[in-house]
């Protein structure tokens, strides 16, 4: 494992040939960015649509999937969601309409899942989500263990096969 601080991400999707596939476990994270528009969503105000999409993360995924590389993402959520997952279900349809395709998973239907977040690229690079204690991302624990990899693309494939497009999950 080889621990990359501050945000690995950028570098990792631009190195990604044919896929970038993103498990999400928890039901609330603490990016700083999403701070202010979250708070606002809590408050009530409308949803900031075009800011949203303005965000360096959009630009990625609108950037990683112009050049054919697969985006997609599972999020196991707990029914009833939490605040920040319902806002996140308000705000997602940017990331689709930005190239990544995402489904979501109900934690009492998904069974057995890892305890933590990861990103695999192209089926042989994991990157492991690092968050320091209040939950903020401080980098990434990188992997290409062939071992790992194959876990990693094993748990994509069976949460993918049982996991609600995000626009069929909305519409529930």
């Amino acid at each position: 494992m080889e621990l990359r601080q501050g945000n690995p991400w950028p570098e990792l999707f631009r190195q990604a040939k044919r896929s970038a596939f993103h498990l999400e476990v928890r039901d609330t994270y603490a990016v700083p960015s999403e701070s202010d528009p979250f708070r606002r969503f809590l408050d009530g105000a409308q949803i900031e649509k075009d800011r949203f999409l303005s965000r360096p993360w959009i630009d990625l995924v609108r950037q990683t999937a112009g050049r054919g590389v697969g985006v997609s993402r599972v999020r196991v959520v707990t029914v009833p969601h939490s605040d920040y997952q319902r806002w996140l279900l308000s705000v997602t349809g940017g990331n689709v309409e930005a190239g990544e395709d995402i489904r979501y998973l109900p934690r009492h239907a998904a069974g057995t899942v890892p305890p933590d977040d990861f990103w695999l690229f192209d089926d042989r690079l994991v990157g492991f989500n690092l968050t320091d204690h209040d939950g903020k991302p401080v980098g990434a624990a990188v992997t290409t263990d062939p071992g790992i990899a194959a876990y990693c693309g094993g748990v994509r494939d069976r949460l993918w096969e049982i996991a609600i497009p995000y626009a069929d999950y909305i519409d529930r």
